[in-house]
């Protein structure tokens, strides 16, 4: 028998809702198992979507699974930027939002390697000290400026300065920041694949084996 917590083991694809935290889902899954739970990149509550959890034994191999490519779809409000880009944040900048053609233009411009501001409300420290609580706190700092890459960012519909958007980045990019950088905030926000897994086989109750995981990621890069 394994040792205590490193049964059952593999990967386990969850749905996350909106309103609950990565952390809410971690532990709902980890008192259900009653096995050691992790999970692969973070979504924040306002957002929902596939959420990759690493259960028992396979959380050593988290480091597998951080760096890869993510996929999102978000509704963008072109007509006013918040403190936190998203909807939780207070309204800093109203204007009237781009015609369809300077909103193509901006687009342009975010697709590929772009440098942009790491959004206030976010996990990254500060002096020791994350970035969200700090924002929580009412304290202002200067946000590091990082490297991301944007594969792909098409525009799925526009109307009333509402934009739909897909997008595939790298990991550790902020979509928050890109939508920031376009001049408005998510409204909505939902992950929809990592790597090669997606969200419509998401299945709380089924433990992927993890060489069976690793196989899908040895496929993407073959």
């Amino acid at each position: 028998m394994p040792p205590r917590g490193l049964s059952p083991s593999g990967i386990v694809l969850v749905d996350k809702p909106v309103g609950l935290s990565s952390f809410d889902v971690v532990a709902a899954l980890r008192r259900r198992t009653g096995a050691r739970t992790g999970h692969a990149g973070t979504l924040d509550p306002f957002a929902s979507g596939l959420l990759l959890c690493l259960s028992g034994a396979a959380t050593r191999l988290q480091q597998r699974f951080v760096g890869l490519d993510k996929r999102y779809v978000t509704e963008v409000d072109l007509a006013a930027r918040t403190s936190t880009g998203d909807p939780e944040g207070a309204v800093v900048e109203e204007h009237e939002p781009p015609d369809a053609a300077e909103l193509e233009r901006r687009l342009a411009e975010l697709t590929g390697t772009v440098r942009l501001p790491v959004p206030a409300a976010s996990a990254v420290k500060i002096a020791g000290e994350r970035a969200y609580r700090l924002h929580r706190r009412g304290i202002a700092v200067e946000m590091p400026v990082r490297t991301m890459h944007v594969r792909e960012l098409r525009l799925e519909a526009y109307a009333g300065g509402l934009a739909r958007l897909d997008l595939l980045v790298s990991s550790g990019t902020y979509v928050r920041a890109i939508a920031d950088a376009l001049g408005g905030h998510c409204r909505s926000l939902r992950r929809t694949e990592i790597g090669p897994f997606s969200v419509e086989e998401a299945d709380p109750e089924r433990v992927i084996p993890p060489e069976e995981a690793l196989a899908r990621l040895q496929a993407t890069l073959a």
